[in-house]
């Protein structure tokens, strides 16, 4: 069998005699060929956080499936996404995170307005052909949820909200709109996206791999995992209260009882990781760099309470540091993973019960890229 028909026939399997993904699905580039062109090609990606770019000619770049995207704040204060690519010689236009007033090509100068219309273009006066007025970098679709920037090389898919009012429902009383970033880092893990993706969907390994920093602060027999929706899956940990940022600002008086230790952990289809707590959250947000390593959009920051807070400072230097060694362990867990991957002895083992995201995004996959 090919991969895809090794995914699809273990993805058959239901939960309770499930097991892990076949290997081929992490190690085979036919399979690499087949998300990119049926999941990152498809569905909705998370370019990061609204507030990264609050003012006008703040952009964010980033390669969706091969496609060069700028995500920038127009001069009327909209989002607005689209190529990043000059319609001259097909250089890319802007790097990384900053602020412009327009967006001039680094190989000749060609000049456009915040909203992709070009303003100028130098010694271009001899050619015939050229119609300044009808050269407009090509859009692509954008939206804003919760804060967080969405973009889909797809005309046809469902709106983000449409697809994910469960979530929104789910964590109303979170507020996770008004959540600010503190901090964002880009990385390349030498894994494969998707192990990475299920090491965040599963807390099973935190009181092994996480011994040293947050292992001790979840129980596995407080750890729920109900199934997954067709657009994501989640579970949720109760948080230590001694652990303050990670459990409601004293402040907060509309969250009650275990919901205010209540840590969800969000996997948005395909490779949006949140971890939502009453006090902070992180995230991932996953693109594939080829087969064996993974490119990683890395940020997060604290609630409204916890921002206004005069111990802030302090607060955020605790949880950035935790996050840092967090990751170090993640890293250190999953490149094991990808390594053990590729031997000719891996064999896909039965899951846990505290497994079942795995599962529900196995099922996700096999949906996306069935013939």
């Amino acid at each position: 069998m090919n991969p895809i028909e090794e995914l699809l026939a273990s993805a058959a399997t239901p939960f309770e005699k499930a097991h892990a993904m076949p290997r081929s699905v992490y190690t085979s580039e036919e399979f690499l060929q087949a998300e990119l062109e049926c999941v990152f090609s498809k569905d909705w990606f998370c370019a990061g956080r609204a507030s990264a770019i609050r003012e006008p000619g703040e952009y964010v770049t980033l390669e969706l499936a091969g496609q060069p995207i700028m995500v920038i704040r127009d001069k009327n204060g909209t989002l607005r996404a689209q190529s990043n690519v000059c319609l001259h010689r097909m250089s890319t236009l802007l790097e990384g995170r900053g602020k412009t007033s327009s967006i001039v090509c680094p190989y000749h100068a060609w000049t456009y307005e915040l909203n992709g219309t070009l303003r100028g273009a130098p010694a271009m006066d001899q050619n015939q052909s050229f119609c300044k007025n009808e050269l407009r970098l090509p859009t692509v679709r954008c939206e804003e949820w919760l804060g967080w920037i969405m973009v889909t090389l797809n005309p046809d898919a469902s709106p983000v909200q449409e697809q994910l009012s469960e979530v929104e429902h789910m964590v109303a009383d979170y507020n996770m709109g008004d959540y600010e970033e503190t901090f964002f880092e880009t990385h390349r893990w030498d894994t494969n996206w998707k192990v990475l993706a299920e090491n965040f969907m599963e807390s099973y390994h935190l009181p092994v791999c996480h011994r040293g920093t947050i292992g001790g602060l979840s129980k596995l027999d407080e750890m729920i995992c109900p199934p997954g929706s067709d657009a994501f899956n989640y579970h949720t940990i109760l948080k230590d209260e001694n652990f303050k940022i990670g459990v409601a600002h004293p402040n907060n008086t509309h969250m009650q009882g275990e919901r205010r230790r209540t840590t969800y952990l969000l996997a948005i289809y395909p490779s949006l990781m949140i971890t939502l707590t009453p006090g902070y959250f992180w995230y991932l947000s996953l693109h594939p760099a080829g087969v064996g390593q993974v490119d990683i959009m890395f940020g997060g920051g604290m609630s409204n309470d916890f921002m206004n807070d005069d111990s802030a400072a302090h607060h955020f230097n605790e949880l950035k540091a935790l996050l840092d060694d967090v990751n170090v362990e993640d890293r250190g867990c999953t490149e094991k993973v990808y390594k053990g991957l590729c031997s000719g002895f891996a064999k896909p083992g039965p899951l846990s019960h505290l497994e079942r995201p795995n599962y529900d995004f196995a099922q996700y996959l096999a949906s996306r890229v069935a013939p």
